[in-house]
Protein backbone atom coordinates (compact mmCIF):
# COMPACT_ATOMS: atom_id res chain seq x y z
CA UNK A 1 0.00 0.00 0.00
CA UNK A 2 2.74 2.43 0.98
CA UNK A 3 4.68 1.73 -2.18
CA UNK A 4 1.60 2.24 -4.34
CA UNK A 5 0.67 5.49 -2.56
CA UNK A 6 4.23 6.76 -3.07
CA UNK A 7 3.98 6.07 -6.81
CA UNK A 8 0.60 7.78 -7.10
CA UNK A 9 1.90 10.80 -5.20
CA UNK A 10 4.88 11.01 -7.53
CA UNK A 11 3.10 10.41 -10.82
CA UNK A 12 -0.36 11.91 -10.35
CA UNK A 13 -0.60 14.19 -7.32
CA UNK A 14 2.65 16.02 -8.06
CA UNK A 15 1.04 17.59 -11.15
CA UNK A 16 -1.30 19.51 -8.87
CA UNK A 17 1.41 20.84 -6.55
CA UNK A 18 1.31 24.64 -6.06
CA UNK A 19 4.07 26.74 -7.63
CA UNK A 20 5.24 27.80 -4.17
CA UNK A 21 5.93 24.14 -3.25
CA UNK A 22 6.58 22.43 -6.59
CA UNK A 23 7.98 19.25 -5.02
CA UNK A 24 5.51 18.80 -2.14
CA UNK A 25 4.14 15.44 -3.37
CA UNK A 26 7.60 14.22 -4.41
CA UNK A 27 8.87 14.80 -0.85
CA UNK A 28 5.87 12.96 0.66
CA UNK A 29 6.50 10.07 -1.73
CA UNK A 30 10.17 10.02 -0.72
CA UNK A 31 9.25 9.73 2.99
CA UNK A 32 6.98 6.76 2.25
CA UNK A 33 9.66 5.01 0.19
CA UNK A 34 12.15 5.46 3.06
CA UNK A 35 9.63 3.86 5.45
CA UNK A 36 9.18 0.86 3.16
CA UNK A 37 12.96 0.56 2.92
CA UNK A 38 13.23 0.40 6.74
CA UNK A 39 10.48 -2.21 6.93
CA UNK A 40 12.40 -4.31 4.41
CA UNK A 41 15.65 -4.01 6.40
CA UNK A 42 13.82 -5.29 9.48
CA UNK A 43 12.48 -8.24 7.47
CA UNK A 44 15.92 -9.22 6.21
CA UNK A 45 16.66 -11.80 8.89
CA UNK A 46 13.96 -14.25 7.89
CA UNK A 47 13.19 -13.53 4.23
CA UNK A 48 14.59 -14.94 1.04
CA UNK A 49 17.75 -12.98 0.32
CA UNK A 50 17.32 -12.79 -3.49
CA UNK A 51 13.73 -11.53 -3.32
CA UNK A 52 14.65 -8.92 -0.73
CA UNK A 53 17.62 -7.73 -2.77
CA UNK A 54 15.40 -7.20 -5.81
CA UNK A 55 12.76 -5.36 -3.74
CA UNK A 56 15.43 -3.15 -2.24
CA UNK A 57 16.73 -2.46 -5.74
CA UNK A 58 13.22 -1.33 -6.77
CA UNK A 59 13.15 1.09 -3.85
CA UNK A 60 16.63 2.40 -4.63
CA UNK A 61 15.46 2.95 -8.21
CA UNK A 62 12.31 4.83 -7.15
CA UNK A 63 14.36 6.94 -4.71
CA UNK A 64 16.92 7.63 -7.43
CA UNK A 65 14.28 8.88 -9.85
CA UNK A 66 12.63 10.85 -7.05
CA UNK A 67 15.87 12.69 -6.22
CA UNK A 68 16.60 13.44 -9.88
CA UNK A 69 13.05 14.80 -10.27
CA UNK A 70 13.71 17.23 -7.42
CA UNK A 71 17.04 18.23 -8.98
CA UNK A 72 19.22 16.53 -6.34
CA UNK A 73 21.44 14.79 -8.86
CA UNK A 74 24.19 13.48 -6.58
CA UNK A 75 21.75 11.77 -4.22
CA UNK A 76 19.83 10.47 -7.24
CA UNK A 77 23.01 9.01 -8.68
CA UNK A 78 23.86 7.22 -5.42
CA UNK A 79 20.47 5.52 -5.25
CA UNK A 80 20.56 4.46 -8.91
CA UNK A 81 24.10 3.09 -8.53
CA UNK A 82 22.98 1.07 -5.48
CA UNK A 83 20.08 -0.27 -7.53
CA UNK A 84 22.42 -1.53 -10.29
CA UNK A 85 24.89 -2.98 -7.73
CA UNK A 86 22.13 -5.00 -6.07
CA UNK A 87 20.94 -6.32 -9.45
CA UNK A 88 24.32 -6.87 -11.11
CA UNK A 89 24.51 -10.65 -10.52
CA UNK A 90 20.90 -11.22 -11.70
CA UNK A 91 20.65 -8.56 -14.39
CA UNK A 92 19.79 -11.09 -17.11
CA UNK A 93 16.95 -12.78 -15.22
CA UNK A 94 13.32 -11.99 -16.12
CA UNK A 95 12.57 -10.41 -12.73
CA UNK A 96 15.51 -7.96 -12.94
CA UNK A 97 16.30 -7.11 -16.54
CA UNK A 98 13.66 -4.40 -17.04
CA UNK A 99 14.55 -2.64 -13.80
CA UNK A 100 18.27 -2.78 -14.61
CA UNK A 101 17.71 -1.23 -18.03
CA UNK A 102 15.53 1.54 -16.60
CA UNK A 103 18.15 2.31 -13.93
CA UNK A 104 20.80 2.62 -16.65
CA UNK A 105 18.49 4.82 -18.73
CA UNK A 106 18.09 7.15 -15.78
CA UNK A 107 21.83 7.22 -15.11
CA UNK A 108 22.25 8.12 -18.77
CA UNK A 109 19.79 11.01 -18.45
CA UNK A 110 21.41 12.14 -15.21
CA UNK A 111 24.88 12.32 -16.76
CA UNK A 112 23.66 14.13 -19.85
CA UNK A 113 22.02 16.73 -17.58
CA UNK A 114 25.50 17.28 -16.17
CA UNK A 115 26.76 17.68 -19.74
CA UNK A 116 28.92 14.56 -19.37
CA UNK A 117 27.73 13.14 -22.67
CA UNK A 118 30.41 10.45 -23.01
CA UNK A 119 29.50 8.97 -19.61
CA UNK A 120 25.81 9.06 -20.53
CA UNK A 121 26.65 7.23 -23.75
CA UNK A 122 28.33 4.40 -21.80
CA UNK A 123 25.26 3.76 -19.61
CA UNK A 124 22.79 3.91 -22.49
CA UNK A 125 24.83 1.70 -24.79
CA UNK A 126 25.17 -0.84 -22.01
CA UNK A 127 21.35 -0.78 -21.53
CA UNK A 128 20.95 -1.34 -25.26
CA UNK A 129 23.38 -4.26 -25.24
CA UNK A 130 21.59 -5.83 -22.26
CA UNK A 131 18.21 -5.64 -24.00
CA UNK A 132 19.65 -7.34 -27.09
CA UNK A 133 21.35 -10.05 -25.04
CA UNK A 134 18.19 -10.75 -23.04
CA UNK A 135 16.02 -10.95 -26.17
CA UNK A 136 18.50 -13.36 -27.74
CA UNK A 137 18.98 -15.64 -24.73
CA UNK A 138 15.53 -15.56 -23.11
CA UNK A 139 13.05 -13.30 -24.90
CA UNK A 140 10.09 -13.94 -22.56
CA UNK A 141 8.26 -10.82 -21.37
CA UNK A 142 10.12 -9.84 -18.17
CA UNK A 143 8.52 -8.58 -14.97
CA UNK A 144 7.74 -4.89 -14.65
CA UNK A 145 9.54 -3.33 -11.63
CA UNK A 146 6.20 -2.37 -10.03
CA UNK A 147 5.18 -6.04 -9.84
CA UNK A 148 7.62 -6.67 -6.97
CA UNK A 149 5.14 -4.83 -4.77
CA UNK A 150 1.93 -6.42 -6.06
CA UNK A 151 -0.21 -9.27 -4.84
CA UNK A 152 -0.27 -12.37 -7.07
CA UNK A 153 -3.72 -11.58 -8.48
CA UNK A 154 -2.67 -8.05 -9.50
CA UNK A 155 0.32 -9.20 -11.57
CA UNK A 156 0.41 -8.03 -15.17
CA UNK A 157 -0.40 -10.04 -18.29
CA UNK A 158 2.46 -11.06 -20.55
CA UNK A 159 1.16 -8.63 -23.16
CA UNK A 160 1.30 -5.71 -20.73
CA UNK A 161 4.76 -6.78 -19.50
CA UNK A 162 6.06 -6.91 -23.04
CA UNK A 163 4.61 -3.49 -23.84
CA UNK A 164 6.29 -1.89 -20.80
CA UNK A 165 9.63 -3.59 -21.44
CA UNK A 166 9.63 -2.46 -25.06
CA UNK A 167 8.75 1.06 -23.96
CA UNK A 168 11.75 1.14 -21.61
CA UNK A 169 13.96 0.05 -24.53
CA UNK A 170 12.40 2.69 -26.79
CA UNK A 171 13.46 5.25 -24.16
CA UNK A 172 17.02 3.89 -24.35
CA UNK A 173 17.08 4.46 -28.12
CA UNK A 174 15.45 7.88 -27.79
CA UNK A 175 18.14 9.09 -25.38
CA UNK A 176 20.88 7.49 -27.46
CA UNK A 177 19.65 9.44 -30.49
CA UNK A 178 20.08 12.65 -28.49
CA UNK A 179 23.50 11.62 -27.20
CA UNK A 180 24.72 10.90 -30.75
CA UNK A 181 23.30 14.24 -31.88
CA UNK A 182 25.35 15.95 -29.15
CA UNK A 183 28.48 14.08 -30.15
CA UNK A 184 27.82 15.14 -33.76
CA UNK A 185 27.48 11.53 -34.90
CA UNK A 186 24.74 12.69 -37.23
CA UNK A 187 24.23 9.47 -39.26
CA UNK A 188 23.83 7.42 -36.11
CA UNK A 189 21.58 9.99 -34.46
CA UNK A 190 19.23 9.95 -37.46
CA UNK A 191 19.14 6.17 -37.54
CA UNK A 192 18.25 5.96 -33.82
CA UNK A 193 15.71 8.75 -34.14
CA UNK A 194 14.03 6.86 -36.98
CA UNK A 195 13.93 3.60 -35.03
CA UNK A 196 12.53 5.41 -31.98
CA UNK A 197 9.73 6.98 -34.03
CA UNK A 198 8.89 3.62 -35.60
CA UNK A 199 8.73 1.89 -32.20
CA UNK A 200 6.64 4.65 -30.64
CA UNK A 201 4.00 4.07 -33.32
CA UNK A 202 4.23 0.31 -32.99
CA UNK A 203 3.67 0.38 -29.23
CA UNK A 204 1.36 3.42 -29.25
CA UNK A 205 3.52 5.36 -26.84
CA UNK A 206 3.63 8.91 -28.12
CA UNK A 207 2.10 12.38 -28.03
CA UNK A 208 0.93 13.06 -31.60
CA UNK A 209 2.27 16.62 -31.71
CA UNK A 210 5.70 15.80 -30.33
CA UNK A 211 5.98 12.71 -32.54
CA UNK A 212 5.01 14.69 -35.64
CA UNK A 213 7.58 17.40 -34.94
CA UNK A 214 10.33 14.85 -34.38
CA UNK A 215 9.46 13.11 -37.66
CA UNK A 216 9.34 16.44 -39.53
CA UNK A 217 12.71 17.41 -38.06
CA UNK A 218 14.19 14.08 -39.13
CA UNK A 219 13.16 14.93 -42.71
CA UNK A 220 15.83 17.66 -42.65
CA UNK A 221 18.53 15.03 -42.17
CA UNK A 222 17.27 13.07 -45.19
CA UNK A 223 17.13 16.28 -47.23
CA UNK A 224 20.77 16.99 -46.44
CA UNK A 225 21.56 13.53 -47.83
CA UNK A 226 19.38 14.15 -50.93
CA UNK A 227 17.12 11.23 -49.88
CA UNK A 228 13.89 12.83 -51.02
CA UNK A 229 11.75 9.72 -50.76
CA UNK A 230 12.68 9.22 -47.10
CA UNK A 231 12.27 12.92 -46.35
CA UNK A 232 8.81 12.92 -47.92
CA UNK A 233 7.86 9.81 -45.95
CA UNK A 234 8.82 11.48 -42.66
CA UNK A 235 6.82 14.59 -43.53
CA UNK A 236 3.77 12.66 -44.72
CA UNK A 237 3.83 10.60 -41.51
CA UNK A 238 4.24 13.81 -39.48
CA UNK A 239 1.18 15.37 -41.13
CA UNK A 240 -0.94 12.23 -40.65
CA UNK A 241 -0.01 11.72 -36.98
CA UNK A 242 -0.37 15.44 -36.26
CA UNK A 243 -3.97 15.30 -37.43
CA UNK A 244 -4.66 12.93 -34.49
CA UNK A 245 -3.77 15.67 -32.02
CA UNK A 246 -6.67 17.09 -30.10
CA UNK A 247 -8.98 14.43 -31.57
CA UNK A 248 -7.59 11.16 -30.27
CA UNK A 249 -7.50 11.14 -26.48
CA UNK A 250 -4.11 9.47 -26.05
CA UNK A 251 -3.25 7.51 -22.92
CA UNK A 252 -0.78 10.21 -21.95
CA UNK A 253 -2.82 13.27 -22.85
CA UNK A 254 -1.19 16.46 -21.69
CA UNK A 255 -2.89 19.80 -21.38
CA UNK A 256 -0.67 21.51 -23.95
CA UNK A 257 -2.00 19.21 -26.68
CA UNK A 258 -5.44 20.72 -26.26
CA UNK A 259 -4.23 24.28 -26.43
CA UNK A 260 -5.27 25.72 -29.81
CA UNK A 261 -2.48 28.27 -29.98
CA UNK A 262 0.09 25.56 -29.37
CA UNK A 263 -1.45 23.35 -32.06
CA UNK A 264 -1.54 26.17 -34.62
CA UNK A 265 2.12 26.93 -34.05
CA UNK A 266 3.19 23.30 -34.39
CA UNK A 267 1.11 22.89 -37.53
CA UNK A 268 2.81 25.94 -39.04
CA UNK A 269 6.23 24.53 -38.09
CA UNK A 270 5.48 21.29 -39.92
CA UNK A 271 4.32 23.36 -42.93
CA UNK A 272 7.74 25.08 -42.89
CA UNK A 273 9.48 21.71 -43.10
CA UNK A 274 7.32 20.90 -46.15
CA UNK A 275 8.36 24.22 -47.76
CA UNK A 276 12.03 23.28 -47.27
CA UNK A 277 11.33 19.90 -48.85
CA UNK A 278 9.76 21.39 -52.01
CA UNK A 279 12.47 24.03 -52.27
CA UNK A 280 15.32 21.54 -51.85
CA UNK A 281 13.86 19.14 -54.39
CA UNK A 282 13.52 21.92 -56.99
CA UNK A 283 16.96 23.36 -56.29
CA UNK A 284 18.65 19.95 -56.51
CA UNK A 285 16.95 19.34 -59.85
CA UNK A 286 18.19 22.71 -61.09
CA UNK A 287 21.77 21.78 -60.14
CA UNK A 288 21.46 18.61 -62.24
CA UNK A 289 20.01 20.41 -65.24
CA UNK A 290 21.95 23.65 -65.49
CA UNK A 291 24.77 24.36 -67.92
CA UNK A 292 27.84 26.45 -67.09
CA UNK A 293 25.94 29.75 -67.40
CA UNK A 294 23.06 28.64 -65.22
CA UNK A 295 20.56 27.94 -68.01
CA UNK A 296 18.61 24.71 -68.54
CA UNK A 297 20.65 22.30 -70.66
CA UNK A 298 18.22 20.51 -73.06
CA UNK A 299 20.61 17.62 -73.83
CA UNK A 300 21.07 16.94 -70.14
CA UNK A 301 17.28 17.12 -69.74
CA UNK A 302 16.70 14.42 -72.38
CA UNK A 303 19.43 12.26 -70.93
CA UNK A 304 17.96 12.47 -67.40
CA UNK A 305 14.45 11.74 -68.68
CA UNK A 306 15.68 8.62 -70.49
CA UNK A 307 17.61 7.48 -67.44
CA UNK A 308 14.54 7.99 -65.23
CA UNK A 309 12.43 5.81 -67.54
CA UNK A 310 14.98 3.04 -67.26
CA UNK A 311 15.22 3.12 -63.47
CA UNK A 312 12.27 0.94 -62.65
CA UNK A 313 10.35 1.02 -59.36
CA UNK A 314 12.40 -1.84 -57.94
CA UNK A 315 14.76 0.49 -56.12
CA UNK A 316 11.87 2.36 -54.58
CA UNK A 317 10.23 -0.83 -53.29
CA UNK A 318 13.45 -1.96 -51.66
CA UNK A 319 14.03 1.39 -49.99
CA UNK A 320 10.42 1.79 -48.90
CA UNK A 321 10.49 -1.30 -46.70
CA UNK A 322 13.39 0.03 -44.70
CA UNK A 323 11.76 3.26 -43.63
CA UNK A 324 8.00 2.72 -43.46
CA UNK A 325 6.29 4.03 -40.36
CA UNK A 326 3.33 2.57 -38.60
CA UNK A 327 0.59 0.00 -38.83
CA UNK A 328 -1.36 -0.64 -41.99
CA UNK A 329 -4.14 1.91 -41.38
CA UNK A 330 -1.60 4.64 -40.67
CA UNK A 331 0.42 3.47 -43.70
CA UNK A 332 -2.54 3.99 -46.01
CA UNK A 333 -3.03 7.57 -44.86
CA UNK A 334 0.69 8.23 -45.17
CA UNK A 335 0.78 6.83 -48.71
CA UNK A 336 -2.18 8.99 -49.69
CA UNK A 337 -0.34 12.00 -48.30
CA UNK A 338 2.86 11.09 -50.17
CA UNK A 339 1.03 10.88 -53.46
CA UNK A 340 0.27 14.59 -53.31
CA UNK A 341 3.88 15.51 -54.08
CA UNK A 342 6.66 13.89 -56.09
CA UNK A 343 9.92 12.68 -54.57
CA UNK A 344 11.81 12.41 -57.87
CA UNK A 345 13.65 15.29 -59.51
CA UNK A 346 11.35 17.41 -61.67
CA UNK A 347 12.83 17.59 -65.17
CA UNK A 348 10.56 20.11 -66.88
CA UNK A 349 8.33 23.08 -66.14
CA UNK A 350 5.14 21.05 -65.62
CA UNK A 351 6.74 18.76 -63.06
CA UNK A 352 8.48 21.67 -61.33
CA UNK A 353 5.24 23.64 -61.18
CA UNK A 354 3.43 20.83 -59.34
CA UNK A 355 6.07 20.80 -56.61
CA UNK A 356 6.11 24.61 -56.56
CA UNK A 357 2.32 24.70 -55.95
CA UNK A 358 2.55 22.29 -53.02
CA UNK A 359 5.31 24.44 -51.53
CA UNK A 360 3.27 27.58 -52.11
CA UNK A 361 0.27 26.08 -50.27
CA UNK A 362 2.46 25.38 -47.26
CA UNK A 363 3.77 28.96 -47.44
CA UNK A 364 0.20 30.21 -46.98
CA UNK A 365 -0.36 27.76 -44.13
CA UNK A 366 2.84 28.78 -42.34
CA UNK A 367 2.11 32.50 -42.81
CA UNK A 368 -1.29 32.12 -41.13
CA UNK A 369 0.45 31.53 -37.83
CA UNK A 370 3.80 33.30 -38.31
CA UNK A 371 2.49 36.80 -39.00
CA UNK A 372 4.65 39.89 -39.23
CA UNK A 373 3.30 41.18 -35.92
CA UNK A 374 5.02 39.10 -33.30
CA UNK A 375 7.08 36.84 -35.56
CA UNK A 376 9.10 39.20 -37.75
CA UNK A 377 12.08 36.91 -38.43
CA UNK A 378 10.00 33.78 -38.98
CA UNK A 379 7.58 35.60 -41.26
CA UNK A 380 10.37 37.06 -43.38
CA UNK A 381 12.15 33.71 -43.67
CA UNK A 382 8.92 32.17 -44.97
CA UNK A 383 8.52 34.97 -47.54
CA UNK A 384 12.17 34.50 -48.57
CA UNK A 385 11.45 30.81 -49.11
CA UNK A 386 8.40 31.77 -51.19
CA UNK A 387 10.61 34.03 -53.27
CA UNK A 388 13.16 31.23 -53.64
CA UNK A 389 10.38 28.92 -54.89
CA UNK A 390 9.55 31.46 -57.63
CA UNK A 391 13.22 31.87 -58.45
CA UNK A 392 13.79 28.16 -59.01
CA UNK A 393 10.51 27.78 -60.91
CA UNK A 394 11.66 30.57 -63.27
CA UNK A 395 14.68 28.42 -64.14
CA UNK A 396 12.33 25.84 -65.68
CA UNK A 397 10.33 28.46 -67.62
CA UNK A 398 11.47 28.81 -71.22
CA UNK A 399 9.52 31.97 -72.07
CA UNK A 400 11.57 35.04 -71.04
CA UNK A 401 8.53 37.30 -70.60
CA UNK A 402 6.87 34.82 -68.24
CA UNK A 403 10.13 34.30 -66.45
CA UNK A 404 10.32 38.05 -65.91
CA UNK A 405 6.84 38.05 -64.41
CA UNK A 406 7.91 35.42 -61.87
CA UNK A 407 10.81 37.60 -60.76
CA UNK A 408 8.40 40.53 -60.55
CA UNK A 409 6.32 38.46 -58.09
CA UNK A 410 9.45 38.14 -55.96
CA UNK A 411 9.98 41.91 -56.00
CA UNK A 412 6.34 42.47 -55.02
CA UNK A 413 6.65 40.24 -51.96
CA UNK A 414 10.13 41.38 -50.82
CA UNK A 415 9.98 45.17 -51.31
CA UNK A 416 7.16 45.95 -48.85
CA UNK A 417 8.80 43.79 -46.18
CA UNK A 418 12.12 45.52 -46.70
CA UNK A 419 10.50 48.95 -46.56
CA UNK A 420 8.96 48.19 -43.14
CA UNK A 421 12.10 46.72 -41.62
CA UNK A 422 14.20 48.62 -39.10
CA UNK A 423 17.80 47.85 -40.13
CA UNK A 424 19.04 48.82 -36.65
CA UNK A 425 17.36 45.76 -35.13
CA UNK A 426 17.45 43.48 -38.15
CA UNK A 427 20.76 44.25 -39.85
CA UNK A 428 21.37 40.73 -41.13
CA UNK A 429 17.87 40.22 -42.57
CA UNK A 430 17.97 43.73 -44.00
CA UNK A 431 21.19 42.89 -45.87
CA UNK A 432 19.77 39.61 -47.15
CA UNK A 433 16.76 41.46 -48.56
CA UNK A 434 18.85 44.22 -50.15
CA UNK A 435 21.03 41.62 -51.82
CA UNK A 436 18.13 39.49 -52.99
CA UNK A 437 16.21 42.48 -54.35
CA UNK A 438 19.31 43.69 -56.18
CA UNK A 439 19.91 40.23 -57.66
CA UNK A 440 16.29 39.94 -58.75
CA UNK A 441 16.31 43.31 -60.54
CA UNK A 442 19.64 42.28 -62.09
CA UNK A 443 18.15 39.03 -63.43
CA UNK A 444 15.13 40.92 -64.79
CA UNK A 445 17.43 43.42 -66.52
CA UNK A 446 19.39 40.56 -68.13
CA UNK A 447 16.13 38.98 -69.33
CA UNK A 448 14.92 42.27 -70.81
CA UNK A 449 18.25 42.65 -72.62
CA UNK A 450 17.87 39.12 -74.02
CA UNK A 451 14.33 39.95 -75.14
CA UNK A 452 15.58 43.21 -76.70
CA UNK A 453 18.34 41.36 -78.58
CA UNK A 454 15.68 39.42 -80.47
CA UNK A 455 14.07 42.61 -81.81
CA UNK A 456 15.05 44.20 -85.13
CA UNK A 457 15.87 47.34 -83.21
CA UNK A 458 15.36 48.43 -79.60
CA UNK A 459 12.23 50.55 -79.09
CA UNK A 460 12.18 53.33 -76.53
CA UNK A 461 9.87 51.32 -74.21
CA UNK A 462 12.36 48.44 -73.91
CA UNK A 463 15.26 50.86 -73.43
CA UNK A 464 13.38 52.59 -70.60
CA UNK A 465 12.61 49.23 -68.99
CA UNK A 466 16.23 48.04 -69.18
CA UNK A 467 17.54 51.31 -67.74
CA UNK A 468 15.03 51.43 -64.92
CA UNK A 469 15.70 47.80 -63.89
CA UNK A 470 19.45 48.44 -63.98
CA UNK A 471 19.05 51.59 -61.82
CA UNK A 472 16.96 49.67 -59.27
CA UNK A 473 19.52 46.86 -59.12
CA UNK A 474 22.28 49.43 -58.59
CA UNK A 475 20.22 51.14 -55.88
CA UNK A 476 19.84 47.94 -53.84
CA UNK A 477 23.46 46.82 -54.32
CA UNK A 478 24.59 50.26 -53.12
CA UNK A 479 22.26 50.03 -50.10
CA UNK A 480 23.82 46.66 -49.30
CA UNK A 481 27.36 48.03 -49.65
CA UNK A 482 26.45 51.10 -47.55
CA UNK A 483 25.32 48.79 -44.74
CA UNK A 484 28.94 47.60 -44.49
CA UNK A 485 30.23 51.12 -43.76
CA UNK A 486 31.17 52.12 -40.21
CA UNK A 487 29.28 54.86 -38.28
CA UNK A 488 31.51 57.47 -39.96
CA UNK A 489 30.31 56.17 -43.35
CA UNK A 490 33.73 54.76 -44.23
CA UNK A 491 33.90 51.53 -46.26
CA UNK A 492 36.02 48.86 -44.50
CA UNK A 493 39.65 48.41 -45.58
CA UNK A 494 39.32 44.65 -45.23
CA UNK A 495 36.02 42.77 -45.46
CA UNK A 496 34.90 40.12 -42.96
CA UNK A 497 34.72 36.64 -44.48
CA UNK A 498 30.93 36.45 -44.06
CA UNK A 499 30.44 39.47 -46.35
CA UNK A 500 33.48 39.15 -48.61
CA UNK A 501 31.82 37.27 -51.47
CA UNK A 502 28.47 39.17 -51.43
CA UNK A 503 30.28 42.53 -51.31
CA UNK A 504 32.53 41.59 -54.21
CA UNK A 505 29.63 40.24 -56.25
CA UNK A 506 27.74 43.48 -55.58
CA UNK A 507 30.71 45.55 -56.78
CA UNK A 508 31.10 43.33 -59.85
CA UNK A 509 27.42 43.49 -60.74
CA UNK A 510 27.34 47.29 -60.36
CA UNK A 511 30.28 47.50 -62.77
CA UNK A 512 28.35 45.36 -65.28
CA UNK A 513 25.14 47.34 -64.75
CA UNK A 514 26.81 50.67 -65.55
CA UNK A 515 28.01 49.03 -68.75
CA UNK A 516 24.43 48.00 -69.63
CA UNK A 517 22.84 51.44 -69.24
CA UNK A 518 21.69 52.63 -72.66
CA UNK A 519 22.08 56.31 -73.53
CA UNK A 520 22.56 58.31 -76.73
CA UNK A 521 24.36 61.02 -74.75
CA UNK A 522 28.09 60.37 -75.28
CA UNK A 523 29.09 62.36 -72.22
CA UNK A 524 26.77 60.27 -70.03
CA UNK A 525 28.08 57.13 -71.71
CA UNK A 526 31.65 58.09 -70.89
CA UNK A 527 30.73 58.75 -67.24
CA UNK A 528 29.07 55.33 -67.01
CA UNK A 529 32.16 53.65 -68.47
CA UNK A 530 34.38 55.49 -65.99
CA UNK A 531 32.18 54.37 -63.06
CA UNK A 532 32.14 50.85 -64.42
CA UNK A 533 35.95 50.84 -64.66
CA UNK A 534 36.30 52.06 -61.06
CA UNK A 535 34.17 49.17 -59.76
CA UNK A 536 36.11 46.59 -61.79
CA UNK A 537 39.35 48.15 -60.50
CA UNK A 538 38.11 47.76 -56.93
CA UNK A 539 38.01 43.96 -57.33
CA UNK A 540 41.40 43.77 -58.99
CA UNK A 541 43.10 46.04 -56.42
CA UNK A 542 41.46 44.32 -53.47
CA UNK A 543 42.66 40.88 -54.60
CA UNK A 544 46.18 42.19 -55.14
CA UNK A 545 46.19 43.53 -51.60
CA UNK A 546 44.53 40.46 -50.04
CA UNK A 547 45.43 37.43 -52.21
CA UNK A 548 43.34 35.05 -50.05
CA UNK A 549 40.21 36.78 -51.43
CA UNK A 550 40.82 35.36 -54.92
CA UNK A 551 39.31 31.99 -53.94
CA UNK A 552 35.95 33.58 -53.16
CA UNK A 553 35.54 35.31 -56.53
CA UNK A 554 37.66 33.61 -59.17
CA UNK A 555 35.26 34.01 -62.13
CA UNK A 556 34.36 37.61 -61.27
CA UNK A 557 38.04 38.49 -60.88
CA UNK A 558 38.95 37.00 -64.29
CA UNK A 559 36.25 39.05 -66.03
CA UNK A 560 37.16 42.20 -64.06
CA UNK A 561 40.80 41.94 -65.15
CA UNK A 562 39.63 41.53 -68.73
CA UNK A 563 37.40 44.63 -68.50
CA UNK A 564 40.14 46.68 -66.85
CA UNK A 565 42.22 45.85 -69.92
CA UNK A 566 39.48 46.65 -72.45
CA UNK A 567 37.60 49.65 -71.08
CA UNK A 568 40.28 52.38 -71.33
CA UNK A 569 40.70 51.73 -75.08
CA UNK A 570 36.91 51.79 -75.60
CA UNK A 571 36.73 55.08 -73.73
CA UNK A 572 39.50 56.48 -75.90
CA UNK A 573 37.56 55.57 -79.04
CA UNK A 574 34.44 57.23 -77.68
CA UNK A 575 36.37 60.40 -76.80
CA UNK A 576 37.79 60.48 -80.33
CA UNK A 577 34.24 60.30 -81.67
CA UNK A 578 33.14 63.14 -79.39
CA UNK A 579 36.07 65.45 -80.00
CA UNK A 580 37.37 64.51 -83.45
CA UNK A 581 39.44 67.70 -83.78
CA UNK A 582 41.55 67.36 -80.65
Amino acid sequence: EKFRTARTLSAVESRKDPETEPYRSKYSARALLQEVKQQLSAAEEGGEARLLAVRRAVLEYELGVNHTDTEELSAGEEHLQRCTQLLEPHRLSPDCVSLYIQAQNNLGILWSERDEIKTAQTYLESAEALYNQYMKEDGNPPLDPSEHFMAEEEKLTDQERSKRFEKAYTHTLYYLAQVYQHLEMIEKAAQYCHTTLKRQLEYCGYYPVEWALNAATLSQYYLSKQCFMEARHCLAAASVIFSQAGQVPSAEDNEAEQDQQYLCQRKAEIARFWIKYCLNLLQSARKLLEDNIGELDPDRQLELKAQRKKEEDEKEKGRKKAVLFGTSDICDSVLAMEEKVSSVYPLDFQEAREIFLVGQNYVQEAKEFFQVDGYVSDHIEIVQDHSALFKVLAFFEEDYERRCKMHKRRIDMLEPIYADLNPQYYLLISRQLQFELANTFYEMMDLKVAIGNRLEELDSHTIKKINSLAQLAIKYYELFLDSLRNPDKVFPEELGEDVLRPAMVAKFHIARLYGKLITSDHKKQLENMQTSLEYYMFLVDYCEKYPYAVRAIETELELSKEMVGLLPARMERLRAKMYPFI
